[in-house]
């Protein structure tokens, strides 16, 4: 007999609102008092939207064991496409530069960067779910690091700092997942984290003696403590050899995180904008489709990377917490998935699976508000993009699955 297909109804409602709000919002999105080619995007949106909803639905017809299965593969092609896209690759609106779009005939299909995050997360499921326990040292680290370093690699070269940043977040969010202790998740950081101290000549050493007497107390082979302490030594003396080597316009970001008002009109200009459009929302908001900043389309990319902004101007305070809160009650949901899930790669899959939205909203929410510097990465479920709504909705079919197959099925309705 047939068994019973359960459907997490709690987890669908929050990802369908969530959705809901982002269209509406879209909409508001074009709707300016300055003729732009965002007024009917909304209805692409609204197309994607049912296009990824059928997504999910075929997802959730997918087994995890066929999940398992299709790890490898969907890993391959996904890096084979990444490298295809070094030659071929297209840019689009405010990323013209890199090569992240592919294209055929002069008609883009997409950013296969959106599924490749979930392909990572499958792959990198399946690694560490055959570990018979958690990693304990760096070296056996290895093939994690391979499964994520190849991808971010291609990523890197197109270049895509936003994507690569997500990419990262998997990496550790899963590490965490999987049981490895916080200690060793702080020596695989360390050289990026010299890397950011390194300015600060006080705040560094402050860092490299905290570094020394963690490696002390977690004592790593020799050779892992003595790799460790030498990538800090090497990454804070190069920082200002890379500094040098950064492109201009990705210095001139980070010197606009520290002080906008520093190039206002070029690399300042969407971060001030961003301010002004969330601060000027008040309690309330001045109503839907009536932002003033975004109706004088003074407001940036406010279809995609900048569109919480304008939820911050229009619907105010109300209007982004009620967001922020949807937003919350869906990661604990899909938590709370992974730790009832039966076996380890449904538990990892459901964590990375969260992980990437929560990269994504942690990120897009503090550059708009200049808490972060600006990467140019969507808010999921509400940004425009056709490709990143698939994506999403993908993601969350999966979610829906491992749901099904997992314990704790009392809540949850039966279809």
């Amino acid at each position: 007999m047939r068994a019973r297909q359960v459907m997490d109804w709690p987890l669908a409602v929050l990802a369908i609102a969530l959705s809901a709000f982002g269209v509406a919002m879209v909409f508001s999105a074009g709707q300016t008092d300055v003729p732009t080619p965002v007024a009917h995007l909304w209805q692409n949106q609204l197309l994607w939207l049912s296009i990824g909803l059928f997504a999910a639905w075929l997802a959730t017809r997918a087994s995890v064991r066929f999940l398992d299965w299709a790890a490898t593969p969907a890993y391959v092609a996904t890096c084979v496409v990444l490298v295809l896209l070094l030659f071929v690759g297209k840019g689009a609106g405010t990323a013209a530069g890199t090569k992240s779009w592919l294209a055929i005939g002069g008609v883009r299909l997409g950013q296969p960067s959106e599924l490749a995050k979930i392909a990572v997360v499958l792959m990198l499921a399946k690694v560490l779910a055959s570990y018979k326990q958690a990693p304990r040292s760096l070296l056996e680290l290895w093939r994690p690091a391979a499964v994520v370093g190849l991808p971010w690699l291609l990523i890197m070269l197109q270049p895509d700092l936003g994507t690569g940043i997500v990419f990262i977040g998997i990496f550790f969010a899963m590490l965490f997942w999987s049981g490895v202790s916080w200690p060793l998740l702080v020596m695989v950081a360390s050289p990026a984290i010299s890397l950011l101290l390194a300015s600060e000549p006080l705040r560094w050493g402050a860092w490299f003696f905290f570094l020394i007497g963690l490696v002390l107390w977690y004592k790593p082979y020799i050779a892992e403590g003595v790799a460790v302490v030498t990538l800090n030594v090497i990454t804070g003396l190069a920082a200002t050899v890379l500094w040098d080597r950064l492109n201009p316009y990705q210095q001139r970001r980070l010197l606009v995180f520290l002080d906008p008002s520093t190039d206002p009109l070029r690399s300042g200009y969407h971060v001030l904008q961003s301010q002004v459009a969330i601060g000027s929302g008040g309690w309330l908001g001045k109503g839907f489709t009536l932002g003033s900043q975004k109706r004088l389309a003074f407001l940036p990319a406010q279809h995609t990377d900048f569109i919480f902004p304008v939820v911050g101007e229009e619907l105010g305070f109300v209007g982004v917490t009620i967001a922020l809160i949807l937003f919350y009650f869906l990661f604990t949901r899909c938590v709370r998935i992974a730790s009832r899930s039966a076996d380890p790669f449904s538990s990892l899959v459901a964590f990375g699976l969260v992980a990437i939205w929560v990269v994504h909203v942690f990120v897009n929410v503090g550059m708009t508000l200049n808490l972060l510097p600006v990467t140019g990465i969507p808010l999921p479920f509400f940004s425009y993009g056709g490709s990143f709504m698939l994506a999403c909705w993908l993601g969350m079919g999966m979610q829906l699955r491992v749901s099904a197959e997992g314990r704790g099925r009392a809540d949850s309705l039966v279809i």
